[in-house]
C-alpha cells in the first residue's frame, strides 16, 4: 500500500471510530451549493488544486462546489472574505502556506489572523516548488545560474507570486545562501501572473510551484534547474532537487488545506473533514494531482492540521525575521 493510501486509510479509520458512538455528524450538510474561495488568480497552483478536487467534492456533497478566485494582496483578500463569511459551511477556503503561515508574519497589521479566525479542517496536498529560467538565460543547472547571476550583481530581476508568497521566501533564502543579488518583481494574482511574466521574458527567473510551470517546461518554453522537494519528481525526473544542488534546507514545498470561518458548527466541520478525506482518496484525483507535480498529503485526524498550522506559523515567523523580509 502506498504512503498516500496508508494516510487516507488511517484518517477514514479514525472517522469510523469517532462515528461509532452516534449518528454521522452533520449528515444533512450541505443542502445547497458551496463556494470554495481560492485566494489567487486562475492558472496558479491553488487554482489547479481547487479545480481538480472541486468536481469530486461536489459528488461527495451531492451539491455543486463553485471555485471562486479572489486574488489580491498576496492572497489576503480571499482569506478575509472567508474569515468574514457566515460560519455555516457554505463558504470554504483553499489556503496555502503563504496565506496561512507566511502572511501573518509579513503583514502584521492585517486584521485577519488565520490561527484565530479560521478553522484548519484538513491538509490536502504539498506542492513542490521549482527554480526556472527563461531559455534566454544560458544556464542548465543551479550552479551555472549562480555563476551567471554572480557576474551580473543587481542587474537581474526575479518574479514572484507575491511579496509574501512561499516561493518568494524560498527564493530569498536561495539568494542569500548562494550570495546572489537579484531585484524582486512581485506580480499580482499569484503564480499564474508570474508565470506569464517569465514566458514573456519580463523576468529571467522565478521560483514557483511545479504545477504552475510544468506544461511550459515540458514544451521547452522554460527550463527547470532544480525542484524544492525531498526527492526528484516523477514528472521532472531529470531535474535535480535543490538539496542535490547544495541547498539542504530547501526540501519542503507549499502545502495546501481546507479552512472554514471560526464559529462554524462542529458537526459541519466534522462532515467536511469526512467528505474531503474521501475526495482525496479518489484514484483519479490522486492521479491528476500527481501529474501536476503535487503530492497528496491528507491529515490523519481532525486535530492534526490545526497543530501543524500552529507549528508552521511559528517556523515562518522566525524565518521571516531571520532573512529580514521587507515588503514593498
Amino acid at each position: 500500500m502506498s504512503r498516500i493510501a496508508v494516510r487516507i486509510a488511517a484518517a477514514l479509520a479514525a472517522l469510523a471510530a469517532a462515528g461509532a458512538a452516534g449518528a454521522q455528524p452533520g449528515a444533512d450538510y450541505p443542502t445547497r451549493s458551496v463556494r470554495m474561495v481560492v485566494p489567487f488568480a486562475p492558472g496558479g497552483a491553488s487554482d489547479i488544486v481547487g479545480r481538480i478536487i472541486g468536481p469530486r467534492l461536489s459528488q461527495q456533497f451531492g451539491q455543486q462546489v463553485v471555485v471562486d478566485n479572489r486574488a489580491g494582496a498576496s492572497g489576503n483578500i480571499g482569506v478575509e472574505i472567508v474569515a468574514r463569511a457566515t460560519p455555516d459551511g457554505y463558504t470554504i477556503l483553499l489556503g496555502n502556506s503563504g496565506t496561512m503561515a507566511i502572511n501573518p508574519a509579513v503583514f502584521p497589521k492585517f486584521p485577519v489572523r488565520p490561527v484565530r479566525d479560521l478553522i484548519a479542517v484538513i491538509q490536502v496536498v504539498d506542492v513542490p516548488g521549482t527554480l526556472v529560467v527563461h531559455p534566454s538565460v544560458p544556464a542548465t543547472s543551479v550552479k551555472e545560474f549562480i555563476d551567471y547571476a554572480k557576474a551580473r550583481p543587481g542587474k537581474l530581476n526575479y518574479g514572484s507570486a507575491g511579496a509574501g508568497s512561499p516561493q518568494r521566501l524560498a527564493m530569498e533564502y536561495f539568494l542569500r545562501a548562494a550570495g546572489l543579488d537579484l531585484v524582486h518583481i512581485p506580480y499580482k494574482g499569484g503564480a499564474g501572473a508570474a508565470t506569464l511574466a517569465i514566458l514573456a521574458a519580463e523576468v529571467p527567473t522565478i521560483m514557483t510551484s511545479v504545477s504552475a510551470v510544468l506544461p511550459h517546461v515540458k514544451a521547452g518554453k522554460l527550463r527547470a534547474l532544480g525542484v524544492v522537494s525531498r526527492q526528484r519528481l516523477a514528472v521532472l525526473p531529470e531535474t535535480p532537487t535543490m538539496v542535490e544542488s547544495g541547498f539542504p534546507a530547501m526540501q519542503a514545498g507549499a502545502w495546501q488545506g481546507v479552512y472554514l470561518p471560526v464559529g462554524t458548527p462542529k458537526p459541519v466541520v466534522a462532515k467536511l473533514f469526512v467528505d474531503v478525506t474521501r475526495t482525496m482518496a479518489d484514484p483519479e484525483v490522486v492521479r491528476r494531482l500527481n501529474e501536476t507535480g503535487s503530492e497528496v498529503i491528507v491529515s490523519k485526524t481532525p486535530e492534526e492540521f490545526p497543530a501543524f498550522m500552529k507549528a508552521e506559523n511559528e517556523f515562518y515567523a522566525k524565518l521571516v525575521k531571520d532573512i529580514n523580509l521587507v515588503l514593498e
